[in-house]
């Protein structure tokens, strides 16, 4: 349900056309932007300074921009647990969009795609019922989740899960090809597609090796 009362809005946008043009939307429906950010670390401070009625924010910022805008919101979370948060991004980032749905007292958050929002009326009303202490979540959120949530080898060959787990008993692409006697070349188009299917978050090679062995051992 659509709020009436104004309401006091920290905005966390690193995009400044997409920025300015929130304030003015939010403005005009009488809302007041006590402060509008570009990054995660201006968005805790801000909080902190301003104590607002909602939290607005996008995914990524800088510097990395992978997931810092969602991060720092879970840490809030953790903080103010009745802190209404409404994230509003292009992306699904599975990896703490659970934990922030998960946060807090369970209430007053929300995840919404910027492209599928269509309506104005729509973005406004999702706005008060996470101030209100509603959960609103766009079902493009909830499937990607509920996919997450399944065993994440599932989605990998036969020939893929012995690739992983060799890597898993520590051997080098080298010694998984002569193990199942194929190329290195095949191994590394191994490698590549079951990082590629664990839909596992940006990082160095050797990094994401390590998260894929992890995912191998929690299945």
């Amino acid at each position: 349900m659509r709020t009436d009362r104004p309401l006091r809005v920290v905005l966390a946008e690193d995009s400044v056309l997409l920025r300015e043009g929130l304030i003015g939307l939010l403005t005009r429906c009488g809302h007041e932007v006590v402060a509008a950010v570009g990054d995660a670390a201006a968005l805790t401070a801000a909080v902190e300074e301003h104590a607002p009625d909602i939290v607005v924010t996008d995914v990524r910022m800088p510097p990395g921009f992978q997931d810092e805008g969602l991060h720092a919101a879970v840490r809030l979370r953790e903080r103010r647990p009745t802190l209404p948060v409404l994230v509003l991004s292009q992306y699904v980032q599975r990896t703490y969009a659970s934990e922030l749905l998960d946060s807090g007292d369970g209430t007053g958050v929300g995840y919404l795609l910027k492209d599928r929002v269509g309506q104005v009326e729509e973005f406004m009303d999702a706005l008060g019922e996470v101030a209100d202490g509603g959960t609103v979540v766009d079902s493009e959120v909830v499937r990607q989740l509920l996919r997450r949530r399944r065993d994440p080898l599932e989605r990998l060959t036969p020939r893929e899960r012995e690739v992983l787990a060799l890597i898993a008993e520590g051997r080098s692409n080298g010694a998984v090809a002569r193990e199942l006697v194929v190329s290195e070349a095949a191994v590394g188009k191994h490698i590549s597609s079951i990082l590629t299917k664990l839909d596992l978050p940006p990082a160095t090679e050797t990094h994401r090796r390590v998260l894929a062995v992890l995912a191998y051992l929690r299945a």
